[in-house]
């Protein structure tokens, strides 16, 4: 009889163990992947400054989920959307949209979600960090 209410307690206890370790993890994983100092005032590598920021910004968000640099995932790699758009700023503001409201259909049939939360800015750093991957 006793046996019976030990197992769920200890697989209760087992259980909140292992959700509540990862808190501390993920915050200092958030503190160790913020934006980098800003060097913007420097002139030499300000475009390196500036991909950063970009990539710290795709480092922070759910984009690893299914986007990698190099291969396809659920969605194109970066290289691949970097081989496929120029620089240009239509580009990048068609690119931007796209990250904030989402769709289909320029990489096949898998939606991309939509991230409507996400700042224009921050979404305009993170497509120019994507461009820079040629």
């Amino acid at each position: 009889m006793r046996m019976r209410f030990l197992a769920p307690f200890v697989l209760s206890a087992v259980f909140l163990a292992a959700c509540g370790g990862g808190q501390n993890t993920e915050k200092k994983e958030e503190a160790a992947s913020e934006a980098p100092a800003d060097n913007s005032m420097v002139k030499a590598g300000a475009a390196e400054a500036a991909a950063s920021k970009g990539a710290a910004l795709i480092e922070q968000k759910d984009c690893k989920t299914c986007h990698k640099v190099d291969m396809k995932l659920v969605g194109p790699g970066y290289k691949e959307v970097a081989a496929k758009y120029e620089a240009t700023d239509a580009n990048i503001d068609m690119l931007v949209d796209k990250i904030i409201s989402g769709g289909s259909g320029h990489w096949g049939e898998v939606a991309m979600l939509p991230h409507p939360d996400l700042p224009k800015d921050d979404a305009k750093e993170m497509v120019k960090y994507i461009l820079s991957l040629k």
